[in-house]
């Protein structure tokens, strides 16, 4: 009988013990532990602390991997789907992008743009939609294009006859160098910055 008992007392502190380690455990597995997700690569806030705009990895597999990149300027929420191929210690514009020829601007499948109310980039109307954004290198120059078809592979099918778009805009050189392509907001422009090469143009709405 003695047995008996010690055996039940045993088995009460043993359940104890193990909901007590499981509560430590649910405590840490909580919000607080929580890690950013590994896609989010990149992230900027306006002056008031709201995010002016993300950029995701979407396909990290890739060698030019696919990413997105989501923000704000004022109202207009805008969405650039692009591949990121890295410079690789080429000579990028000029040489690997040739000037004067039209370019996907990323990787793969072409850059696509969205903005979600009617816009003026650089004081030219554009309407609320999905675009691809294809761009003419040049060395004092680029011409920025948006096209009505956006789902289409590079730039082999392009159909100027399907631009909505051009503008015109002046890179900029940089002393520092960006290894990988990215699209990143700053203030009310949206800026291409590849190699030594930014391209910025404005957006506001329409």
């Amino acid at each position: 009988m003695k047995n008996t008992r010690f055996l039940f007392a045993t088995m009460l502190v043993a359940a104890w013990l193990g909901c007590g380690l499981a509560e430590s455990n649910e405590q840490e597995q909580g919000p607080e532990s929580l890690e950013m997700p590994a896609d989010s690569t990149e992230t900027a806030e306006t002056a008031a602390g709201a995010p002016a705009y993300t950029i995701q990895v979407l396909n990290p597999d890739l060698p030019s991997p696919r990413k997105e990149m989501r923000g704000l300027i004022g109202p207009v929420s805008i969405t650039i789907n692009y591949g990121s191929p890295s410079v690789k210690g080429r000579k990028i514009f000029g040489e690997l992008e040739p000037f004067g020829k039209v370019w996907r601007t990323g990787a793969n499948e072409a850059t696509t743009i969205e903005v979600s109310t009617d816009v003026l980039i650089n004081g030219q109307p554009l309407a609320a939609g999905k675009y691809a954004l294809f761009t003419i290198p040049g060395e004092t120059k680029w011409t920025v294009i948006f096209n009505a078809t956006a789902e289409q592979w590079g730039a082999y099918d392009y159909d100027e006859g399907k631009d909505v778009l051009r503008i015109e805009v002046d890179p900029v050189v940089k002393e520092s160098s960006d290894e990988m392509l990215d699209f990143r907001i700053e203030g009310e422009q949206i800026v291409l910055s590849w190699d030594k090469t930014s391209v910025p143009f404005s957006v506001s709405q329409g």
